[in-house]
């Protein structure tokens, strides 16, 4: 509240100087979010391309490996799956967007070749080879989907945290000082109102004062000199 400050040049001057911080802070969060806002829309259209993708590749695989199921049996699936030795390895980075880190996800040992995958081209056919293929895709996309979805995630969160500091400044701390700098100027403007006032009143208390020693000096000269010129007639 405004009347709780008391109305001093100094605290008029350190008022003024968090103003100024203030909008320069409110200047900056502004720019900042911004281009958060600029770096959003960039991911959130990634994110709509990836979410396809992981789509197209999720139904792809279900019709591949339904087909290998249909002509191979489950038990052929099955054992192929099984004779897989090395599996993927997920390694996770980080990189900064705008002061915002998010997740940079590496993959390894996703894709692989006939030989890698364990059970030997006596023990595969096309459709089931086709199968593998379809669902290595797809966890490519789902690595993939992961890290944007997650970016993105992390970019509302900081979009909304840059938000509210912006509304708090300019909807409550930059009114309040500015209410707090508009009472002081205008109470030290009273005061020096009421000094100037008190500082006439003692200037012309000082002038009347002279005036009448001006006059009792004049009434006293002028007695005296009639004194003098009544002691000069009995002479």
């Amino acid at each position: 509240m405004a009347n709780d400050v008391k109305p001093t040049r100094k605290n008029l001057m350190e008022i003024e100087d968090r103003i100024d911080l203030s909008e320069r802070g409110h200047d900056t969060l502004e720019q900042k979010r911004d281009g958060l806002i600029m770096e959003f829309m960039d991911i959130l259209d990634q994110a709509q391309d990836v979410r396809e993708q992981l789509e197209a590749d999720y139904d792809t695989a279900q019709e591949k490996i339904n087909k290998a199921r249909a002509m191979e049996g489950d038990v052929a699936v099955r054992g192929a799956a099984a004779a897989l030795k090395e599996h993927p390895e997920i390694t996770t980075q980080s990189k900064n967007i705008m002061g915002v880190v998010v997740p940079q996800i590496e993959s390894s040992k996703v894709k692989k070749n006939l030989d890698e995958r364990g059970y030997g081209l006596l023990g595969s056919s096309a459709r089931i080879d086709e199968a593998a293929d379809a669902y290595e895709e797809l966890i490519e996309s789902i690595i993939l989907a992961a890290e944007v979805e997650t970016a993105m995630k992390k970019m509302l969160e900081e979009i909304e945290t840059t938000k509210r500091r912006v509304n708090a400044l300019e909807f409550k701390l930059l009114p309040e000082l500015n209410e707090n700098k508009e009472y002081i100027e205008q109470k030290l403007e009273e005061q020096e109102r009421e000094e100037i006032f008190r500082l006439k009143k003692i200037k012309a208390k000082k002038e009347e004062e002279e005036k009448e020693e001006e006059r009792e000096a004049a009434a006293k000269a002028e007695a005296e000199a009639l004194e003098a010129g009544v002691a000069e007639s009995d002479d």
